[in-house]
């Protein structure tokens, strides 16, 4: 097998991590990631790990692409965010028309997919022979700015105007994959963290797409599912549910240990000892440091459970719901651990040149999006009190 494809992602993201990490200022300035960081993650093929072998990707497991975007936000959460961002949006590539699959990913080793995360309220996409006219616009395209192709998302119109429905009666929803250059990026990602992802809105003005160029909504569709690795079992909301929240692992586990190395040192205003001399002190980092390994621990070991069952297509939904807990719960505890480091660093942690700043707003935009909402516990109670769910895919 290409010694490509064997590759050990984690390594490579840990391998990436110093020179990230001293970019992350210049990452953020310029609200994107920089030629050079685009440069070394292609190199390193960390934009590959969920693309299919046969598009030249390295297909890798959901354990080890968790624990490379882990690696990478423990260096710079805005990089580690169009890694997960994009990678899950490659997945649908699954589902393509084979010709259309390796256009975008085998014929072009830099091929990047990107786009943002629903059907947008102006989009619209009317029928027409061989295709489609897609108008609308779409926001938070994380990594848009060095992306090579972009997906939108629309209901179909016919040619009179009308909704076209499935045989059950719902609107049909569709995914539409373009180059880049049929849209036009709006620079609006002015924003308090993640600066770097460059999670802009682009727009598409009548653009045909070819009916090949479409799959169903997100990819949702297990009849068009054309790879059928386990990985490609799972749909992008278990994905994006899961990165999301390594992302948040990642930047706490750089928070935690910054606060450790500062409290041997730092005497506060009026005090009389070092940090680390303070029963408060080791109170607090005996509990964040039991938080974050616990959850770590839960999320992984609810990623192999459901891996290990993949490989015989025997996931359960207890297993899917399962996951969704131990990643919320991921997601829940390190903002915690990340606020109890902020907050006991005291003034230190104010300043830009800190380890902390920077971090602590990536930490509070992470926080903000769908996947982190502590709504979501909502859903997984009503599942054990024996209540209906509205939807279960996202589980």
């Amino acid at each position: 097998m290409d010694q490509r494809v064997t590759a050990d992602c984690v390594a490579n993201a840990r391998a990436l991590a110093p020179a990230l990490a001293a970019a992350g200022a210049r990452i953020e300035a310029g609200r994107e990631l920089p030629p050079d960081i685009v440069d070394a993650l292609h190199e390193a093929r960390l934009f590959r790990m969920l693309v299919p072998r046969s598009y030249g990707g390295d297909e890798v497991s959901p354990i080890a692409f968790m624990a490379a975007i882990e690696e990478l936000a423990k260096a710079d959460a805005s990089t580690a965010w169009c890694v997960a961002q994009t990678s899950v949006c490659s997945t649908i590539s699954s589902s393509l028309k084979p010709a259309v699959a390796a256009e975008i990913f085998k014929n072009d080793p830099r091929g990047v997919l990107a786009w943002g995360p629903s059907t947008s309220k102006n989009a619209k996409a009317v029928a027409e022979p061989g295709g489609f006219r897609v108008s609308g616009e779409w926001p938070f395209a994380s990594g848009s700015r060095h992306a090579t192709w972009l997906a939108a998302h629309s209901f179909i119109y016919e040619a009179d105007g009308s909704l076209r429905h499935d045989a059950a009666g719902e609107p049909v929803q569709k995914t539409f994959v373009v180059p880049r250059h049929s849209a036009v990026i709006k620079d609006v990602w002015h924003v308090i963290g993640l600066r770097g992802t460059g999670s802009d809105t682009y727009a598409l003005a009548d653009v045909f797409v070819p009916e090949d160029h479409a799959v169903a909504h997100h990819a949702l569709d297990p009849a068009e599912r054309r790879e059928h690795g386990p990985l490609y079992s799972f749909n992008i909301y278990q994905l994006f549910g899961s990165a999301f929240p390594a992302i948040a692992l990642g930047i706490a586990r750089t928070m935690l240990d910054s606060f450790i190395e500062l409290a041997q040192t730092k005497t506060p205003v009026a005090g009389r000892s070092v940090l680390r001399d303070n029963p408060v002190i080791q109170s607090q980092v005996g509990l964040a440091e039991s938080q974050l390994a616990a959850a770590r621990a839960f999320f992984f070991a609810s990623w192999d459970e459901i891996w290990r069952a993949a490989q015989d297509d025997a996931v359960t939904f207890a297993q899917r719901v399962r996951l969704r807990m131990a990643s919320i719960h991921l997601s829940q505890q390190a903002r915690q651990v990340a606020e109890t480091a902020y907050l006991a660093a005291g003034a230190t942690a104010v300043f830009e040149s800190s380890p902390f700043e920077r971090r602590f707003r990536d930490m509070h935009a992470v926080s903000q999006q769908a996947q982190a909402q502590f709504a979501i516990y909502e859903v997984i109670g009503r599942h054990f009190l024996g209540l209906p769910l509205q939807s279960s895919r996202f589980f």
